[in-house]
């Protein structure tokens, strides 16, 4: 039988020659040495920071407003993090986005926020919170938003619309007869 030599743990610089990975050279107009670069050590990638949104799916407490804060629905999205929402004091406001909010919770037309007021800009506000669609139900079965707030809409328009009580409708009706002629 031959012998076999036994594997003999590695040691010291043994080690570290094993653990470093990647071998990168410099460009010849600097200096021909070889550059060594440590392992990658990271957890992941930009996916793994975005998480799971678990938290989506638990209740959590409702959060009524305060002084300086104020109900209001989102009428559009104006890009870079600003949205144009109708406040149920019947101000129209330029609400921003607050960064911790901004990629992580989506705000959509139509959809019920916090905003907290300016004391130096009556005309703009930010934005606190989104409240989700049963949430806004039960703020306004407590009274919070007026009765005339439309809810399940994709567009907004609910709250304060002069336009429909001026007698204009947005749809046209046709009877049978109007409809063979055509």
């Amino acid at each position: 039988m031959r012998n076999i030599p036994k594997k003999r743990k590695k040691r010291g610089k043994e080690r570290e020659k094993e653990e470093v990975r990647k071998y990168y050279y410099c460009p010849k107009d600097i200096e021909t040495e070889l550059v060594i670069m440590p392992k990658n050590k990271g957890k992941g990638g930009k996916n793994r920071k975005r998480g799971k949104n678990e938290a989506d799916d638990e209740k959590r407490e409702l959060v009524f407003k305060e002084d300086g804060q104020e109900y209001a629905q989102v009428l559009r999205m104006l890009g870079n993090g600003r949205c144009e929402a109708m406040c149920i004091d019947g101000t129209k406001r330029l609400c921003h986005i607050r960064g911790k909010m901004h990629k992580k919770v989506w705000i959509a037309a139509g959809d019920i926020i916090l905003v907290g007021l300016r004391d130096y800009q009556d005309d703009k506000a930010d934005v606190i919170l989104k409240y989700m669609p049963d949430e806004a139900r039960l703020l306004k079965a407590y009274g919070e938003l007026p009765e005339n707030t439309r809810l399940n809409e994709g567009i907004a328009g609910g709250i304060d619309d002069e336009e429909t009580e001026g007698g204009v409708d947005d749809y046209v009706e046709f009877e049978d007869e109007d409809i063979d002629k055509i």
